[in-house]
């Protein structure tokens, strides 16, 4: 007999739902986060092949075209500075970001640590209002 057809209170009922919601929680995660990985490198992966296809395709036409595609030296060091400039921003804004979910996952493995202490002090508070409300014989 499974543990769900002998248990018959309402608390081993929500245990056993408890333990199957985790488990199917716990099974399909992985798949969810692999899945989620795979569409955004494969989004990446198309944004830059369309760039450099957009860019590739412009430069053709201008060869072509006979177009000058130089610019002035005071223009090229404006791109490559701002270049720098964004991919330092986003270095950072990934830092803080990776610095936050690191504090919050410190912060639930500190209220989990310490939720049976919690769960222990409330079964402590409860078992002295048991025992100041129970008749004595």
């Amino acid at each position: 007999m499974s543990k769900t057809q002998e248990t018959k209170d309402v608390f081993g009922i929500y245990e056993d739902s408890l333990d199957s919601s985790f488990a199917t929680i716990n099974k399909v995660t992985p798949r969810f986060h692999q899945s989620i990985t795979d569409l955004q490198q494969q989004y990446m992966q198309t944004c830059e092949n369309t760039i450099r296809a957009f860019i590739s395709t412009q430069k053709e036409f201008a060869t072509k075209a006979g177009i000058n595609a130089n610019i002035p030296d005071a223009a090229l060091n404006v791109l490559r500075d701002t270049t720098e400039q964004v991919n330092k921003a986003y270095s950072l804004q990934s830092q803080i970001v990776q610095t936050s979910i690191d504090t919050t996952k410190q912060n639930i493995k500190t209220y989990n640590d310490n939720a049976k202490t919690f769960a222990d002090l409330n079964k402590n508070i409860i078992q002295s209002w048991i025992t100041v409300f129970t008749l004595k014989n």
